[in-house]
């Protein structure tokens, strides 16, 4: 399994809003975590994850992008 398939948030399992809702949630809580744990290191990864899957989900959403691509309708 090639890297790109292991962080492609284009998939269609993200197609509905409250499965992006959830990733997105999940990743800034755990910034928070990190961040009152006081490691300025994972920190820094859980907001850049959390970061780019909000831009991803909500910024540039276009839904075309989630569709399944053998599905032609």
């Amino acid at each position: 399994m090639p890297l790109s398939d292991l962080i492609n948030v284009r998939a269609p399992f993200f197609a509905p809003r409250s499965r992006r809702l959830v990733v997105c949630m999940v990743l800034w809580g755990w910034a928070l975590f990190e961040l009152l744990l006081g490691t300025p290191l994972w920190t820094m990864i859980a907001c850049a994850a959390a970061g780019w899957c909000t831009y991803e989900f909500f910024v540039v959403f276009d839904p075309d992008n989630y569709r399944d691509k053998d599905d032609l309708s």
